[in-house]
């Protein structure tokens, strides 16, 4: 009535073995001048930032060392908030800095 399904063959193929060595793994930024090109801007970007914030905890200390160096009462409030406020929009600031220059960057590079 209906034809009958055929067995799929076994084919066994020979010849020659691969003589020559398979090829090295190549990275895409090795092939793709676009990518290098962002890697190199955000590793710039990212250097920026880590020595922004290398400074900033460089500084601490001596900040904290010039700090019984004020003799008034009032005055050690206001350098313990300036001390323990300032630094978060600063962080905050460094921060938001970063992300729009990563944006930035992969907008130029991949055109957009």
């Amino acid at each position: 009535m209906g034809a009958e399904p055929v067995p799929p063959r076994r084919e066994v193929i020979t010849g020659k073995a691969m003589t020559r060595a398979a090829p090295e793994p190549v990275s895409i930024a090795e092939n793709q001048p676009v990518v290098r090109k962002l890697m190199r801007r955000q590793m710039r970007a990212a250097l920026t930032v880590t020595a922004l914030l290398a400074l900033f905890l460089g500084l601490l200390p001596v900040l904290f060392r010039l700090l019984p160096a004020v003799d008034s009462a009032d005055v050690p409030l206001a350098v313990w908030l300036a001390l323990g406020v300032a630094p978060y929009p600063a962080l905050l600031a460094i921060g938001a800095w970063y992300v729009r220059r990563a944006e930035r960057n992969e907008g130029d590079v991949t055109g957009r």
